[in-house]
């Protein structure tokens, strides 16, 4: 277990490196809720963006990104419900998801914006 939190910690850290490279401004690490998790929150210009990473050390078991199942999504959708009651503010907001690949010297890392869709696309708060 200590070695997964690790690969996970590694690629958080990678992820967060990489976001703030491309102009994204971190927010928050891990905030957790309840009902669920955010790995970052961040901003990107006027956008609110809440970011899921996940980590892998191969692709055997698949992409990274397919470990995004539907419970995933919906506890995300409620932490970052819980994360705009808590820091109230009217800007638009969407859920990006970074898969980082750590099978080499260098991490292999792809951002994928707009992964995932509104909870309510006719919601004012989400792009």
């Amino acid at each position: 277990m200590a070695a997964k939190r690790s690969l996970g910690e590694r690629g958080e850290q990678a992820a967060a490196a990489y976001l703030e490279r491309a102009g994204y401004r971190i927010r928050e690490r891990n905030y957790r809720t309840p009902r669920g998790e955010i790995d970052l929150v961040a901003e990107e210009g006027e956008t609110l963006v809440f970011v899921e990473v996940k980590t892998r050390a191969d692709v055997r078991r698949g992409q990274p990104r397919e470990a995004v199942g539907r419970r995933k999504q919906l506890r995300m959708a409620w932490a970052a419900y819980h994360y705009l009651e808590q820091h109230p503010e009217e800007r638009p907001c969407r859920f990006d998801v970074v898969e980082v690949l750590l099978d080499g010297p260098i991490p292999d890392i792809h951002l994928i914006r707009h992964a995932l869709p509104p909870a309510h696309s006719d919601d004012d708060w989400f792009e």
